[in-house]
């Protein structure tokens, strides 16, 4: 309301600030899950018993040896559940199974005095087990015919029609493996029972309402009589998305039994062989280009690894086929998918949700393809990116492309892109046993949920007689900083300094029926419904200001006019709702609007291989990211430093390892810790980092972006280190006898490389004695049309 006094100076959007809790979390004042559980008088600890099969049925569980244990309230079955015995949105997976479906899953649950009562009484419980058949890889998924869910399409133009037009058609295959979370804060829950029965649940989970339905129907309740809450999260990264829903309802099942609370916190080992990871992909695919290499056609399979249940498998697949073409123009595409079904955790959402898996596969596709037909892999990428108002495969406009380009160009321009490449060239040619190499990839990454429901939410903003305000949202805190951005939404839709307004915790009883904090959109919803609310009591505070100004002839204070507003009885709160315009999505046809906007960004990285080791260094990587109008330019920005890493970690060092053996260890997870689980670290950053924000349009009312012009920035980031793992094979190409760098065909051109993924070292060192022993394969035919590539790169 224009007439509203507004302080001077800019509006809190835009402010660098830290994040709002920066203090509290390294002092050690924020309060997790496990810290109000380790607060709370008489509280039970629970434990899992774990079964030793990757596949198995259970002939016998006996609780009673555990009973005699000191220290041992309960023992959890499926015999107590009052309601639904499963935990899963698609009823698949029992909370208290009798068929073992991966190693280490929980057959029973111990509740005792004290954590190591609960281990004790879960070691006791007698179970025997029937040993039956496991799988446990994508090949013995594929050749069993291993599948669940919907096996979708994806079509666009007449795929036999362009690979015909095409001057060269490559093929090949390769596996991409999965990644662990490993957030800092492991699962956990904690469950209490008032005095009139009011099931209430602190639990770290990105999606409080959904927590509350699958409790409410394992109990046997109205969603009603359940509320959870989140404090904040210790990290998710997509891994609480939909996986904390079965361990809060076996807490709260305990304390509705024994009437004591109820402590459930994973151990680091737990959660890694309990919980799901970014799902493993196969892709096999055949590729057409013109004779300047311009892409024509694209057919291929996504295989993805769905683990014993499907969880979010099938949005996870429609993501990834919907970008399988990332920031390329593609005429003719067809491209089918499908959910192995196989004996290892329910994978599930992980950062990208799909799209790093689907867009990788055309990144590796151009990689592959630059070599074989001698174009510089930058130039071809250039050639191939989207123009203005062309359409993706599933029939979306892509608007604001023109800031795709925009970013390319900044970053050439910003890391000297040709001056360094001439100086790798030359650095090359001196140094047989160490090469570099330097990479520019582009990330366009749809935003909101592809199931078109979750794009709505809700909040509630509370304006009190002195002027104060506290507001709440369904969007929950994992440490990106959304409380920060959402209370200087608040303030600059007041137009009240940040300091006078106040963010309570996520709650179900204040806000209902909200969405994940997941596909980026967290901002995006939360901050509309957040403004929403605030335009609401602003328009009901016009005419009192109108009054009071016409009495005094002064601009009214805002503490004056709230109170004058409450003595003329006027609603000082209001619930605020959002959901996103303009969204259409055919889940059977894979056709349609699925998302509001794309987020774009580039990054050029440069790296250095040791030949003899196949060990490498990430010397610079340089990275423009589209965030639009920023709302928080310093916590964007660490958003993308750390989207990038977790990228990076993914495509070179992340090895998730099963024990695939006939013994009895087949299933296990090998890498359950951090003692065998390789983390991005210090020494893996890269030496210069760059970071910019691209600026604001000339004509911004034209951009697509979300609440005050911003655009989201959680998950595109990632994407940015499919850079790193290009400038791998540019280096890995250098050590060919043909010279690689600067090699046939044109600067970056060498021997087609097959690189695995993760890009370990020990992977960089066989892909490099394939380079020294294939050299110049790959290199088009000048007697025939096609030029063809066949291979498998990957890991199993």
């Amino acid at each position: 309301m224009s007439g509203l006094p507004r302080p001077a100076g800019r509006p809190a959007i835009g402010d660098p600030r830290p994040h709002e809790a920066a203090a509290a979390h390294v002092t050690g004042r924020a309060l997790y899950t496990d810290d109000v559980a380790l607060r709370t008088h008489g509280v039970l600890h629970a434990h899992p018993v774990q079964a030793p099969h990757a596949h198995a049925r259970v002939t016998r569980l006996d609780p009673a040896p555990a009973l005699q244990v000191p220290g041992v309230v309960r023992v959890l079955t499926a015999a107590d559940v009052p309601g639904v015995n499963d935990a899963g949105i698609k009823h698949d997976e029992p909370l208290f199974p009798t068929e073992v479906m991966f190693h280490g899953h929980a057959v029973a649950w111990v509740l005792g005095e004290t954590l190591e009562a609960a281990r004790l009484g879960a070691s006791a419980v007698e179970v025997d087990y029937t040993p039956l058949p496991a799988i446990l890889t994508l090949d013995e998924a594929i050749a069993a015919e291993s599948f669940q869910g919907a096996r979708p399409r994806l079509e666009r133009g007449d795929v036999d029609a362009g690979f015909a037009a095409s001057a060269h058609v490559l093929e090949g295959s390769f596996e991409m493996a999965g990644q662990e979370h490993f957030y800092l804060e492991t699962h956990a829950s904690l469950a209490r029972v008032d005095d009139d029965g009011q099931v209430f649940i602190d639990a770290s989970t990105q999606h409080p309402s959904e927590t509350q339905e699958i409790v409410a129907h394992v109990l046997g309740l109205a969603s009603h009589q359940v509320t959870v809450q989140c404090l904040r999260m210790g990290g998710a990264f997509g891994g609480k998305e939909m996986q904390p829903h079965g361990l809060a309802a076996v807490a709260a099942l305990g304390a509705v039994l024994t009437g004591r609370p109820v402590r459930l916190r994973l151990t680091r080992a737990q959660d890694m062989t309990m919980s799901g990871k970014r799902h493993g992909f196969a892709a096999t695919w055949r590729v057409g280009l013109d004779a300047e290499g311009r892409l024509q056609a694209l057919e291929a399979t996504l295989t993805s690894d769905g683990g014993w249940s499907l969880d979010l498998s099938e949005p996870v697949l429609s993501r990834a086929m919907c970008h399988v073409d990332n920031a390329y123009w593609i005429p003719h595409v067809r491209v089918d998918g499908r959910i192995a079904r196989t004996h290892k955790t329910s994978q599930t959402a992980f950062r990208g949700f799909g799209g790093p898996q689907g867009m990788l596969v055309i990144e590796d596709i151009l990689g592959r393809a630059a070599a074989a037909l001698g174009i510089d892999a930058a130039e071809l990428r250039r050639r191939n990116l989207y123009g203005e108002e062309q359409t993706t495969p599933y029939g979306q406009t892509v608007h604001d492309v023109g800031r795709l380009h925009r970013a390319w160009e900044q970053v050439l321009t910003s890391a000297s892109y040709d001056e360094r490449r001439a100086a790798i060239t030359a650095h090359n040619a001196a140094h047989p046993h160490r090469k570099r190499g330097l990479a520019i990839t582009p990330v366009k990454f749809g935003i909101s949920f592809n199931f078109t429901a979750f794009n709505q939410a809700g909040a509630l903003v509370h304006v009190y007689k002195d002027g104060s305000v506290l507001i709440n949202h369904g969007g929950t805190e994992m440490g990106q900083g959304l409380h920060t951005k959402m209370l200087q939404v608040a303030a600059t839709a007041l137009g009240l300094p940040i300091e006078r307004v106040r963010l309570a915790p996520t709650r179900t009883d204040k806000v209902p029926n909200t969405s994940a904090t997941a596909a980026s959109s967290g901002a995006d919803l939360n901050g509309a419904a957040i403004r929403d609310a605030c335009e609401q009591v602003l328009a009901r505070l016009g005419p009192v200001a109108d009054r009071l100004r016409a009495e005094t002839g002064q601009e009214p204070a805002w503490a004056e006019l709230v109170r004058a507003a409450y003595l003329s009885r006027i609603q000082l709160w209001a619930a605020g709702y959002y959901r996103t315009p303009g969204l259409s999505w055919d889940m059977v046809a894979m056709r349609g609007n699925p998302f509001k906007y794309f987020a774009y960004g580039v990054a050029a990285a440069e790296v250095e291989v040791d030949g003899f080791t196949g060990a490498y260094e990430v010397r610079r990587v340089d990275i423009v990211h589209d965030v639009g109008a920023s709302l928080s330019p310093q916590i964007d920005i660490g958003q993308v430093e750390g989207g990038f890493t977790q990228g990076l970690g993914w495509l070179t060092l992340e090895d998730l390892r099963w024990d695939t053996g006939d013994g009895p260890g087949r299933g296990r997870l090998a890498t359950n810790g951090a003692s065998t689980y390789k983390l991005p670290s210090l020494s893996e950053m890269p030496a210069e980092l760059n970071v910019a924000l691209l600026g604001p349009d000339p004509e911004p009312s034209r951009t697509q972006a979300a609440v005050y012009g911003s655009k989201a920035v959680g998950e595109p980031p990632v994407m940015l280190a499919f850079s790193a793992r290009e400038a791998l094979r540019d280096a890995i190409g250098a050590f060919a006898a043909t010279g690689g760098t600067g090699g046939p065909g044109a600067p970056g051109c060498g021997p087609v490389v097959e690189l695995a993924s993760p890009a370990t070292p020990e992977a960089v060192w066989w892909a490099i004695e394939a380079a020294r022993a294939g050299a110049g394969e790959g290199e088009t035919d000048d007697e025939t049309s096609t030029s063809e590539v066949s291979g498998t790169s990957g890991v199993a």
